[in-house]
């Protein structure tokens, strides 16, 4: 009896297939669809003339042909589906008509993914995604398996990360023990939800929470009565609004706010719950930091230790005022131009208190302090001159020509173009001050042991700690503006990450001074030393 492919021992370099599984969940799915659509298919074609048994023989023949075609589709993409791994590659082949072949050098593998949607978990199976982070819009620096059991994803993890296969059987004839599972870095604290409803999609799930329910109020009835009587509604309001009744509009506003808030908060928390239930931060044994969470459809997500670089703190601006924040990997092989990855792929703990935060981005750096966590020097009050300008110059345009409106238009325009002028002036000049204060506030720089650490940003701030042997090259730029009054922005090149991480308008000296005390031997040959008087 021959066993199946994803059971027993494989000799090295022999190839697999994909889980014959695959074959019956695809049906499934296809089928459970097909069938939903085929009521109002088969309600429709009897509605035009046809008898009963008629139109079930066309709903019949029409569903018997897309599930033949499904099967007949994905055997054939199962038999024409193998990949190997070998001692120094893994290689993956399509074969069918036209033959594709993609062969990956196991040492520039980076990253090994496991995601198990609800259905893949109750059919015992996995998909893989191995990447080896390369800069390829097309998606060849990428190979996705599409199912494998679950069983056989794990041992994919594990076999390509490691970059020293003989160390286990060594140790296993040597009768050494193996390793005890280390305590995990991190596990999810259900208080930390609380930070869920503070971010900006909170209300994006509100609006969608409402539009929602307009549709299944469409379902019993038609809408236009309600059209109308909102339209009523809006009218009556402003009529009200005129004779003074301005508390009943007010209070219209605020309850639907409320509502919109309320459902918004709690689609937020239902978000997270199925993102990071059954969080769990590990360092393998393999030199690998291992996230691992999801409900519905489970993530494993694996980084190796020595492509990272550092670290990113981002604080969005209600979980900022909550003293919270969100760390996020900064690694060699995880920027991916062109791809559809999302931004949390990369999130190493999610929003959480920041002591939490500075405590587990110390023991993911493997530092006594974490860098992220230690004082800042700030920058010239050039730097908070240069952000009101931003920010207040477009305020005063727009208030400028809001009045140069109202003084050439006359009756309820010139009084709209007074109203918004003097709204720019009261409202938008002092939010816009606010804002380029806090941005002034945010900006910082430091030299915190093996890292240089940079923060910026408005409302949104963003603190990154980065590796000082990791930087392979300085970006010194100067505008005209910065010119005039002593400033420079700093870009530390690097292989990881963005790309690039900046110090904004930092004093010229003090600029290249951080420079060259970072990576003493990258930019001092370039800088020109001239003697005091």
């Amino acid at each position: 009896m021959t066993a199946r492919p994803d059971e027993g021992v494989r000799a090295e370099g022999t190839f697999e297939r994909l889980d014959r599984r695959m074959v019956v969940m695809r049906t499934l799915v296809t089928s459970g669809i097909v069938l939903i659509a085929a009521v109002p298919a088969g309600v429709g074609i009897h509605a035009e003339g046809r008898s009963i048994p008629g139109a079930l023989g066309i709903v019949a023949g029409g569903v018997a042909a897309i599930v033949l075609a499904t099967v007949l589709g994905e055997y054939l993409r199962w038999r024409a589906t193998r990949f190997r791994t070998t001692a120094q590659r893994f290689e993956w082949r399509f074969q069918l008509v036209v033959t594709r072949r993609r062969s990956l050098a196991r040492e520039r593998i980076r990253t090994v993914d496991i995601t198990a949607s609800p259905l893949h978990r109750i059919f015992g199976l996995a998909t893989v995604v191995i990447g080896t982070g390369q800069q390829a819009a097309s998606g060849e620096a990428s190979v996705k398996l599409d199912p494998v059991a679950r069983t056989r994803a794990e041992a994919l993890r594990v076999e390509l990360l490691r970059r020293t296969p003989a160390a286990e059987p060594e140790d296993e004839a040597l009768g050494q023990q193996p390793a005890q599972q280390q305590a995990p870095l991190a596990t999810l604290d259900w208080r930390w939800a609380g930070y869920a409803p503070l971010s900006f999609l909170t209300p994006a799930l509100g609006a969608a929470v409402i539009g929602f329910l307009a549709n299944v109020v469409s379902l019993f009835g038609p809408v236009g009565g309600l059209v109308d009587d909102a339209r009523d509604g809006a009218r009556q309001a402003i009529a009200d609004v005129a004779v003074g009744g301005t508390m009943a509009v007010v209070l219209a506003l605020v309850t639907l706010v409320l509502f919109v808030a309320a459902a918004g908060a709690v689609g937020a928390v239902l978000l997270f719950v199925e993102m990071w239930w059954g969080y769990r931060l590990d360092r393998e044994s393999d030199g690998t930091l291992r996230v691992r969470r999801g409900l519905l459809t489970t993530r494993s997500i694996s980084l190796e230790e020595r492509r990272l670089r550092g670290v990113e703190l981002i604080e969005a601006p209600g979980i900022r005022l909550a003293r919270a924040g969100r760390v996020d990997a900064v690694a060699t092989g995880m920027q991916q131009s062109g791809s559809s990855e999302r931004t949390d792929h990369k999130t190493l703990l999610p929003a959480a208190p920041r002591r939490t935060v500075h405590r587990v981005t110390s023991a993911v750096l493997d530092e006594p302090d974490a860098p992220t966590g230690v004082p800042l020097s700030g920058h010239p009050r050039a730097a908070l001159v240069r952000r009101l300008r931003w920010s207040l110059a477009p305020v005063l345009v727009v208030a400028a020509g809001a009045g140069v409106a109202a003084s050439l238009t006359e009756g309820w325009r010139a009084d709209l173009a007074g109203m918004a002028m003097w709204l720019c002036l009261l409202g938008g000049v002092p939010i816009a001050a606010l804002l380029a204060w806090d941005a002034y506030r945010n900006l910082g720089h430091a030299l915190a042991g093996r890292y240089l650490v940079s923060r910026r940003g408005a409302v949104r701030r963003s603190t990154v700690a980065l590796q000082r042997s990791g930087i392979i090259g300085w970006t010194v730029r100067q505008s005209i503006f910065q010119r005039r009054v002593g400033l420079v922005t700093v870009t530390a090149t690097t292989a990881a990450g963005s790309g690039g991480y900046q110090v904004r308008d930092i004093g010229e000296a003090d600029g290249l001074r951080l420079a060259e005390e970072a990576v003493p031997d990258l930019l001092g040959p370039f800088v020109e030393r001239t003697a005091r008087p």
